[in-house]
C-alpha cells in the first residue's frame, strides 16, 4: 500500500514538521490574538484549540492558523509559506517565540497506543513521558486524522515507530491529491490575500459575534449586505491533464471561474480542483469549458466544498 492509498482507505502519515510554529506567552496573549484574528480566542480554555484567519484592514486573508491553548502559552500552527509573514504581522503588537515540532496523521495514533481525542488538543504525556507533546484531531487532507506534536528531537523516533507499525509515509504530492479530491483548501494555493474571508467559504474560521478585530468592519459589511461576487468551489474536469493555476473556466464564452489548484485523481479517473466561481454561476451551474482547450474540455461544479473537521477542538 502506498501513501495515497493509505490516506484514502486506511492510514498513512505525513511529515508536517516544516509548518510554522509560533508560541505566544504573556498575560495579554489571548486578548491580543483575539483582537487580531477572526475567531474567538478569548473563549479558549486550556487544552482547547480553534481554526482562524488573520486579516488586513481591507478584510483580505493574510494567513490562516490553528491556535491551541497550552495553558502557559498559545501555540499558533500555520503553513510554512506564512510563518515568517505572520510572525512579522504579530510582532507589530506582541513578542512571540517560535517553536518547531513534528506531527503525524490520521489513524496512525492507534498504532502508538494513543487514544485519539474526541475533539482534540489532548496532552499525551504517556507517549512523551511528560516532555510536552499533544495530539489534535485535524483533517489535513479532508479525511479523518490526527496531528501529533512532539519535540523535534523526538521526531525520528516517532516516524520509526509509525514505519514499524506498517503505516506508509504519504508524500507531500500524495497528500495534496487527496486534499484536493476532498475539496479542502490550503493557504498559499487556494486562499491568499487576494480574497475576502467570506469568499473562501471557510465560515468555521470566523466568529460573527466576538466584537472588534482587524478587518472586522469589512467582514461585517459583507455579512450584512451579502455582497460577495465569487466563492471558492470544488470542480471536476473531464481530462487527465490538470489545468495550471490561474486558468479560466468559460460559460457562454465568458470567464466565470478561476482555478486555484487542480490535480488528476487516480481514484476518480478525472481531474479535480478548486476554483473561485462567480456567484451567479454557482447558483445556475451552467456548462463550463477550460479556456483555450481544443477540443473544449468540459468542467462542472462538484459537490459542496469540504469544511475542515473540528474547527473548534477541545480535550
Amino acid at each position: 500500500m502506498n501513501g495515497y492509498q493509505g490516506l484514502r482507505t486506511a492510514a498513512a502519515w505525513i511529515d508536517l514538521s516544516a509548518r510554522g510554529k509560533i508560541r505566544v506567552s504573556g498575560e495579554d496573549r489571548a486578548r491580543l490574538l483575539h483582537a487580531m484574528s477572526t475567531n474567538h480566542v478569548q473563549e479558549l480554555a486550556p487544552g482547547e484549540g480553534l481554526y482562524t484567519f488573520f486579516l488586513n484592514d481591507k478584510g483580505r486573508v493574510l494567513a490562516d492558523a490553528y491556535i491551541y491553548n497550552l495553558g502557559e502559552s498559545l501555540l499558533l500552527d500555520t503553513e510554512p509559506e506564512t510563518a515568517a509573514s505572520l510572525m512579522a504581522h504579530l510582532d507589530k503588537f506582541i513578542i512571540a517565540d517560535d517553536d518547531a515540532r513534528g506531527p503525524a496523521s490520521s489513524k496512525a495514533a492507534a498504532a502508538l497506543g494513543i487514544k485519539p481525542p474526541v475533539r482534540a488538543c489532548a496532552l499525551v504525556d504517556a507517549l512523551l513521558e511528560g516532555r510536552g507533546g499533544f495530539v489534535v484531531q485535524v483533517a489535513e487532507t479532508g479525511m479523518p486524522g490526527v496531528r501529533i506534536f512532539v519535540p523535534m528531537d523526538e521526531r525520528h523516533t516517532l516516524t520509526a515507530r509509525l514505519t514499524a507499525a506498517g503505516i506508509p509515509n504519504a508524500t507531500a504530492e500524495e497528500a495534496r491529491v487527496v486534499r484536493i479530491e476532498n475539496g479542502k483548501p490550503r493557504y498559499s494555493e487556494d486562499i491568499s490575500d487576494r480574497y475576502l474571508a467570506q469568499e473562501t467559504q471557510q465560515s468555521h474560521a470566523m466568529h460573527f459575534n466576538k466584537g472588534c478585530y482587524l478587518g472586522q468592519e469589512i467582514v461585517e459589511r459583507v455579512r450584512s449586505r451579502g455582497q460577495v461576487h465569487r466563492h471558492l468551489a470544488a470542480i471536476e474536469i473531464e481530462s487527465a491533464t490538470a489545468p495550471a493555476p490561474g486558468s479560466k473556466l468559460l460559460a457562454n464564452g465568458n470567464a466565470v471561474a478561476e482555478i486555484t489548484s487542480a490535480v488528476y485523481s487516480p481514484a476518480l479517473g478525472k481531474t479535480v480542483g478548486l476554483a473561485y466561481v462567480r456567484t451567479e454561476a454557482i447558483e445556475k451551474r451552467p456548462p463550463m469549458t477550460v479556456e483555450g482547450s481544443d477540443p473544449p474540455v468540459v468542467a462542472k461544479i462538484a459537490a459542496k466544498l469540504a469544511v475542515a473537521q473540528n474547527s473548534s477542538v477541545a480535550v
